[in-house]
């Protein structure tokens, strides 16, 4: 063991955090309840699509977590040896807190959905919505930021594990669902109310950060995390397409979904194996390394504007915070509002309801598919070709316009394009979102810095859902139950959509060129001490 035993708690670190993140993101699983939400309380779309937008507040509103991360979490140096395994004090309250936070929120939906208490008013319905979503952004603070200071060299990879996984989460959480609940949406609500809480504070006090703990085989054993990643998607994928063309009897789904829980202990055994290695590392090579990467690390941090590791007032006074808000708007809030009415988009255009749950399940691959390769692609990029990550986001903005522009056309199939191009890219937003606020600003205030940032996720996502998509589905709707059918019931609204997203591609195209000089000089510096 290295630096007092830092390195080997790290990598069981990681994978506590993937584990956790791979079970708390029932934000993208709202398809599935939904309609039995929207029946049992008489909403029609539009109120429906309020309560939606409280979620997005809460999934993306996280600046609560992110000062509470700043203000509990404290480093203590591992190299030298302190004999108290160069722990920190602090992430396991962020996670309670979010755990906490779970159970209150959907059990108490769960509790007005099947009448054990009277029907709230809309305002409290959208409060227990809040709440449950906003669990989620204490458990990813936790793990994302822990993850990016254990591994500061390979920000985009470990950005895009933590995301990747979170967005996985929401195809893993149905496959639970089919398995065990299967068309009992309010039971699946009470599922929500206990997993990801019971996951969260069974593991919550393995995650801890290890400041200066870089080793010359990181890269390798991320990349081995990836491969399980990647691994497990393609298994969800493969049986989300089995389960469309099948009708799969209760056995094979017992049997299916154990294989996943068997593929889910894929990050032990690679927190074994990196645990193992650094065992027969040289210390002196390996402290050579950290002494190197720390001074790297110091310079890397230093933003466009000359300062270093800023708070929050300092950042908001630059305009790459402004524009990096202004893309979120338009890109996370044009992506959720899609996510959000899915199910509704299927319906009006005759989807039955194994192809609209496969929809919300395949949305969770491509989410995945999005934070992991955002992330680790503009790592290579960056590093080997000089391509920033602002010009990468920009092409995913553009893509998205595009993902938006198929769904407005209505074509056969449309839905399964569209929504593919729309879900990675959102995803790839995710990913890059973070990695470019601790680039630019810092990684000292990175938890309340990104948070806020993604606060133009619900904004954006309240402007285009209930103003533009709800308000249009409304006015074409007819009949007792507020229902629409065809393509006019959302074709203008998703023009409308591609429009606010190619003006994030605009807006981002003016990041890349404020920061062009600034990814020269830590492009340079990198050079120099490699």
């Amino acid at each position: 063991m290295v630096g007092g035993g830092g390195g080997d708690s790290r990598w069981i670190s990681t994978a506590a955090s993937i584990w956790i993140q791979a079970s708390s993101g029932a934000s993208y699983t709202f398809g599935i309840y939904s309609s039995t939400l929207k029946s049992s309380q008489s909403y029609s779309q539009s109120t429906l699509d309020t309560v939606s937008v409280f979620k997005d507040i809460g999934a993306n509103a996280g600046i609560i977590s992110g000062l509470l991360y700043s203000h509990v979490v404290r480093p203590r140096k591992t190299i030298g040896g302190d004999g108290g395994g160069g722990g920190i004090d602090g992430p396991w309250v962020v996670h309670l807190a979010g755990a906490l936070q779970f159970f209150l929120g959907y059990f108490m939906m769960w509790a007005s959905v099947v009448g054990v208490v009277s029907p709230p008013p809309v305002w409290l319905m959208c409060f227990y919505m809040w709440v449950a979503a906003h669990a989620q952004t204490f458990l990813n603070t936790a793990n994302v930021v822990s993850g990016v200071h254990n591994f500061r060299r390979y920000s985009g990879t470990i950005v895009g594990i933590m995301k990747g996984f979170l967005g996985l989460s929401g195809a893993i959480l149905i496959q639970v669902y089919y398995t065990t609940l299967k068309d009992r949406a309010d039971s699946f609500i009470l599922l929500l109310a206990v997993l990801p809480a019971l996951v969260a504070i069974s593991l919550m006090l393995l995650v801890r950060i290890f400041d200066d703990a870089d080793t010359p085989h990181d890269k390798k054993h991320l990349n081995r995390f990836s491969a399980v990643a990647l691994a497990i998607a393609g298994y969800l994928m493969a049986l989300i397409i089995l389960e469309n063309v099948l009708t799969m009897p209760l056995w094979s789904r017992i049997v299916t979904f154990a294989m996943l829980l068997g593929m889910l202990l894929g990050p032990l055994g690679v927190a074994v194996k990196a645990i193992g290695g650094e065992e027969n590392e040289g210390i002196s090579e390996t402290l050579l390394v950290r002494d190197a990467d720390s001074e790297a690390h110091r310079d890397d941090q230093t933003s466009s504007s000359g300062s270093h590791d800023m708070n929050l007032p300092q950042a908001m006074r630059t305009w790459e915070f402004w524009l990096l808000f202004i893309a979120m708007v338009c890109g996370l809030g044009s992506g959720l509002a899609t996510i959000n009415n899915i199910s509704q988009i299927g319906e009006s255009l005759g989807y039955d309801t194994v192809e609209i749950n496969t929809l919300v399940s395949l949305l969770s691959i491509w989410n995945f598919l999005g934070r992991f390769g955002a992330g680790f692609i503009s790592d290579i990029l960056l590093f080997r070709s000089g391509i920033t990550r602002p010009f990468l986001m920009a092409v995913i903005l553009l893509a998205m316009s595009v993902g938006h522009t198929i769904i407005a056309s209505g074509f056969p199939g449309n839905l399964y394009i569209g929504s593919t191009l729309v879900g990675v890219c959102y995803g790839g937003l995710w990913s890059l979102m973070p990695t470019i606020t601790s680039e630019i600003f810092g990684v000292g205030h990175m938890g309340t810095l990104f948070n806020t940032i993604a606060v133009g996720s619900p904004v954006g996502s309240y402007i285009l859902s209930v103003k533009v998509i709800g308000y249009i589905y409304d006015q074409q709707a007819s009949g007792d139950d507020n229902s629409c059918s065809g393509t006019k019931c959302f074709m203008l609204s998703f023009f409308i959509l591609s429009s606010v997203a190619f003006f994030g591609f605009l807006v981002v195209i003016v990041l890349f060129f404020r920061t062009r000089s600034f990814y020269k000089l830590l492009l340079n510096r990198r050079s120099n001490q490699s």
